[in-house]
C-alpha cells in the first residue's frame, strides 16, 4: 500500500508559543483545501486522486522543523520544483513578531511519501 502523507515545515528559529506553532501548522495544513475551494468555483477538480486517498485512509501529518527563513524557502523551493503542492504561510504579525509579517511554515502534500520524501526526509521532528 502506498503511504500518503503530508508534511508541514516549521520554523524552529522563531519561538512561537505553542498556541501560535498549532495555529499556524493548522493554517499550512488546511492552506491546499482552501485552494482546492477557490478552484472548484472555476469548475476545475475539487481534489485529485491521492488527496481523496489521503482524506479516506490516514490523514497522516508529520510535523518537520527548520532553523531559518532561508532553509524553508529551500524546501519550499525544491517542493515546487518536483511538482508537489506546497503552500507557504506567512502570519501577518498582528499578535507576534512586533507587526512583521513572517513566513512561519509550509504545508508539502497531501501526496505519497515517495514524492515527499525526497525533499523533506532529511528534516528532523519538530
Amino acid at each position: 500500500m502506498t503511504q500518503i502523507k503530508q508534511v508541514i515545515v516549521m520554523r524552529h528559529d522563531l519561538n512561537m508559543r505553542k498556541g501560535k506553532y498549532a495555529a499556524q501548522a493548522s493554517h499550512a495544513s488546511m492552506a491546499f483545501l482552501g485552494h482546492r475551494i477557490e478552484d472548484a468555483k472555476r469548475l476545475e477538480p475539487a481534489l485529485s486522486a491521492v488527496q481523496e486517498e489521503w482524506f479516506e485512509s490516514s490523514f497522516a501529518k508529520v510535523v518537520c522543523k527548520v532553523s531559518s527563513e532561508e532553509e524553508l524557502l529551500e524546501i519550499y523551493n525544491k517542493a515546487k520544483a518536483v511538482g508537489l503542492e506546497v503552500h507557504l504561510i506567512t502570519d501577518s504579525g498582528r499578535t507576534e513578531f512586533h507587526g512583521v509579517p513572517t513566513k512561519t511554515c509550509l504545508a508539502v502534500g497531501p501526496d505519497t511519501a515517495e514524492r515527499i520524501d525526497p525533499v523533506t526526509g532529511h528534516l528532523g521532528l519538530a
